[in-house]
């Protein structure tokens, strides 16, 4: 039987083995190695490529290199450059939605220099980094270096301007003379024709900013000359030479509350500007005059019992004719629009909205006890003219109008105006009587008067007329005579006979019945004769005139029976 052959194995891995298992160890180790710390490839879009350059130009954040520009090219447009640049791993913090870009190469402003180191080692790439990290791998770079670092403390604020200040960027922001921040940039809106100024204020000065701030350009030199004589104010000589903004409180204002990021202040032009305009609320009112406006020009003061309460902005002549050539009114006759404004901190209370609501319903509430807009004379020398507010007793309540948006307070005319619309109410009265008539009247009345003056004086002139008074005084003289005569002197007692006869004869019964037979007779009469000839018409007038002579007999037969003496001496000395 033939022996089993003996089968041995040899071993699994023998040693030659080794050397690839620790190269694959060592090629997977690389691999992650690689993923590990490799960093991220982002896009950066610049205007041009000046000193940039694929492969040289550096990426750096506070001069330490964190990555390398890999390529350049065109963008789509052909408007931009692209550059890819590959990143370390480490610089992923600095990634972020606010991160920016910025080529560093040398800079000669007016202020400052800088980069001057790169003359010789050429420009790069500084990184400013984010706040907070995202995955965001797209960015644009700045064509200017920032001049603030982003999360630097302080306060960044908007400066709004209606026209150019000689101020740029990198100028300087002051407090009493003393830097305090900095303007970082300049852009101006085409939507609402402003430029804005971004300002940076470094701590701890931002805590000196409020509401109440103002600020103004102090470039140059401010000169005014006027009849108090000559004031020069100027800023840094940074600022006279460059250019700068600084602020305060304006006098007269209280200090205001905190601000925010990004509040916008208005930029004035200068301090003196400030002081004719410090305040930021104001309320819109039109007044409508029926007088003439001469001497009433924009920025001219409103005025409250001699308190300066705002300004007139402008006299609203176009929306007036607009509103004419509508037919809407007859802008021919219709009170010209002026348009004011009244600013709540110029009567002491808070440069706030809530003012502007107190404010607009205590002119509201004004309007019906009395309160009128007027004008009145601000400068004799000049002419110029100012709106008035004043309360008055004899006008109705009355209340705010409307006009193109705006509220209106009712006016009234007062010193020159008024009485120009008396004598002007006065001559439209004197136009309307009927002067030529009543001068026509007068004349012919005068001329009539004229010619009985002249009838007059022809019968005074004649000489039948002189020899009247010659003639009378003979007659005065025979009377006389008549009644000293013995004779004469008798006649009262003869009278007194006679009278006392004819009074018991007409006391008589039968004289009696006559009488009211003659009275029932001439009654029966008239009312037969009542008619319209002529004839009828006189026979009435005689039959007054016999009523009347037997009246005025009987009151003649009764003095004499009284007083017969009465006859020679005259009734009239008689009663003397």
């Amino acid at each position: 039987m033939a022996a089993k052959p003996e089968v041995t194995r040899g071993k699994k891995l023998t040693a030659i083995w080794i050397i690839p298992l620790v190269a694959v160890v060592l090629g997977i180790w690389m691999v992650a190695y690689t993923y590990l710390n490799e960093g991220p490839e982002i896009e950066i879009t610049f205007k041009t490529a000046i000193g940039l350059e694929a492969g040289k130009t550096k990426v750096k954040f506070r001069n330490v290199e964190v990555g390398m520009v890999q390529t350049i090219s065109l963008s789509s447009d052909m408007k931009n450059t692209i550059a890819m640049v590959k990143l370390e791993r480490t610089a992923l913090p600095l990634l972020g939605e606010d991160t920016r870009f910025w080529v560093v190469r040398a800079r000669i402003g007016g202020g400052s220099v800088s980069g001057l180191d790169t003359l010789l080692s050429g420009a790069y790439i500084e990184v400013g980094p984010a706040t907070s990290q995202s995955k965001l791998r797209k960015f644009v770079a700045l064509e200017q270096p920032p001049l603030t670092p982003i999360g630097a403390p302080g306060l960044g604020l908007i400066l709004l301007s209606e026209r150019s200040a000689s101020v740029g960027s990198g100028d300087p922001v002051l407090f009493n003379g003393f830097k305090v921040g900095r303007v970082e940039s300049m852009t101006f809106d085409p939507d609402s024709k402003l430029i804005n100024y971004r300002v940076f204020i470094d701590a701890p000065y931002h805590k000196l900013i409020n509401s109440s701030v103002r600020f103004w350009d102090v470039s140059g030199i401010d000169f005014i000359a006027d009849a108090s004589g000559i004031e020069v104010s100027t800023g840094s000589l940074e600022s006279v030479l460059l250019g700068g903004v600084t602020f305060g409180t304006a006098p007269g204002l209280e200090p205001g509350g905190p601000v925010e990021n990004n509040t916008e202040f208005r930029l004035f032009p200068s301090y003196k500007a400030i002081l004719e305009s410090p305040f930021e609320n104001r309320i819109y009112y039109v007044i409508e005059l029926n007088q003439s406006l001469r001497g009433l020009l924009p920025g001219a003061p409103v005025e409250y019992r001699g308190i300066k309460v705002g300004r007139v902005e402008r006299i609203l002549v176009k929306e007036l004719m607009a509103r004419g050539l509508q037919g809407r009114i007859k802008a021919e006759t219709h009170p010209l629009p002026v348009l004011i404004y009244v600013e709540p901190g110029r009567l002491e209370m808070p440069d706030t909205k809530d003012s502007l609501d107190k404010i607009r319903n205590t002119i509201r509430a004004a309007a019906e006890y009395g309160l009128r807009a007027t004008l009145r004379t601000g400068n004799l020398l000049t002419g110029a003219q100012i709106v008035d507010l004043e309360f008055f007793d004899d006008v109705p309540a009355a209340e705010l109008g409307e006009f193109e948006g705006y509220p209106t307070i009712p006016s009234i005319a007062t010193g020159i105006g008024q009485l120009e619309h008396r004598i002007s109410a006065l001559l439209d009265k004197l136009n309307r009587l009927p002067l030529e008539e009543t001068v026509n009247s007068v004349n012919l009345a005068l001329a009539e008067l004229t010619q009985s003056l002249e009838s007059l004086r022809s019968i005074l002139e004649d000489d039948s007329t002189r020899s009247v008074p010659g003639e009378l005084e003979a007659s005065l003289k025979a009377l006389r005579a008549l009644l000293e005569a013995d004779s004469t002197r008798a006649v009262p007692e003869e009278l007194r006979a006679s009278l006392t006869s004819l009074r018991s004869i007409l006391e008589d019964e039968s004289t009696r019945n006559l009488t009211i037979e003659m009275e029932n007779t001439l009654a029966a009469a008239r009312s037969q004769l009542e008619g319209r000839s002529p004839e009828v018409y006189q026979l009435g007038l005689t039959l007054k005139e016999i009523e009347s002579a037997a009246r005025a007999l009987r009151e003649f037969l009764d003095f004499l029976e009284t007083k017969p003496e009465g006859l020679l001496q005259g009734k009239s000395r008689q009663n003397q």
